[in-house]
């Protein structure tokens, strides 16, 4: 039976081996998507229209994607709950201004509030961090995490790192 199982494989990886080899040359890829550059004007120019209210513009994601860029502004807020990412890192890059973080440790009662996306009320046995302009934060998944912008005015670039290309969103219903 074992010989018979061994046979089989060896068989298959021939076939493999032959197909391939038979195969067109490889070849590197080509590009999924254009390219992005932003000259420092231009990023500071986003930076503007994004204050003095609390909004995120997104330079690069969406379905299909791997990937998420956005400018994200905060002024004098605090999130109403942490979080954690099942399937998504998160690095920040401050721009301008200060907040605090909070990471790692547990999350406190944690709620599934889609797919790999929890929430709760607060972190027990988390770092607080200071952050400021120039600094850089990488956050792994699974990592507990909460920003608070409480008295400040924040800019930073998100760039969030997803294990699997982002699902289109659920199609909404025909109006009848």
């Amino acid at each position: 039976m074992t010989i018979r199982i061994f046979s089989i494989l060896g068989i298959m990886l021939l076939l493999a081996g032959a197909a391939f080899a038979q195969g067109e040359e490889r070849k590197p890829t080509k590009p999924i998507r254009p390219f992005v550059v932003m000259t420092a004007q231009s990023l500071a120019d986003l930076e503007k229209k994004l204050q003095p209210s609390n909004k995120a513009e997104d330079l690069i994601g969406g379905t299909g994607m791997e990937l998420r860029v956005a400018v994200q502004h905060e002024n004098n807020t605090s999130a109403a709950t942490a979080e954690l990412h099942d399937a998504s890192d998160d690095v920040y890059y401050v721009l301008s201004g200060t907040a605090t973080l909070t990471l790692g440790g547990t999350l406190d009662t944690p709620k599934e509030i889609e797919p790999g996306e929890w929430r709760g009320p607060k972190i027990t046995g988390g770092q607080k961090v200071e952050i400021a302009r120039g600094d850089i934060v990488i956050v792994p998944r699974g990592t507990p995490h909460h920003r608070s912008t409480t008295g400040q005015d924040f800019t930073m670039i998100l760039i969030k790192v997803f294990a699997d290309p982002r699902p289109a969103p659920p199609a909404k219903p025909a109006k009848q």
